[in-house]
């Protein structure tokens, strides 16, 4: 049993040898930053943001105008009216706090549902590439510590797979 394993080990790099192994490298977040769809998630995100932003700012300036009215008025108010304006301005902090997470979350769920489908067409093109040119590895240029000059880059396949320039 021992000489078996022992010659099954030694026998190993012959078999490896006698498969031919080429290995690509596909600097993936070049061509993900090259997508169209990319271009159109980062607008559709830009323009939720600037709305967002437009929603907040009203919100603060009526905090800030409530407040600045308590302020001015404080000591001529009854206590029932300041404790009426005190839970309005806290209930106008509430509403931006919420505001303010909602729309963090929605940002995070559109990019996350929109960003799934290009990653997923990238992977695709990859894959294609590297079935059409006999590639046994495709790796990520960006997770690399060193790539030798011989190296086969496939990004420009991989871009022309997916119509880009």
């Amino acid at each position: 049993m021992k000489k078996l394993f022992v010659t099954m080990l030694l026998a190993l790099p012959l078999m490896v040898a006698a498969q031919e192994v080429k290995i690509a490298v596909v600097n993936t977040l070049a061509v993900f930053n090259l997508m169209p769809e990319v271009a159109e998630l980062e607008n559709e995100i830009a323009t939720k943001r600037q709305k967002a932003e437009k929603e907040m700012k009203s919100l603060q300036e009526e905090y800030e105008r409530k407040y600045s009215d308590y302020v001015a008025k404080q000591d001529s108010l009854d206590d029932n009216i300041k404790k009426t304006r005190i839970q309005e301005i806290q209930d106008i902090e509430s509403r931006m706090e919420t505001f303010r997470n909602l729309t963090s979350e929605d940002l995070q769920k559109t990019q996350s549902e929109r960003v799934a489908p290009i990653q997923e067409k990238l992977r695709k093109a990859i894959k294609d590439v590297s079935d059409e040119n006999g590639y046994t590895y495709v790796l990520d240029a960006q997770a690399l510590l060193y790539q030798s000059p011989n190296a086969i880059d496939a990004t420009e396949k991989v871009k022309a797979k997916l119509g880009l320039k």
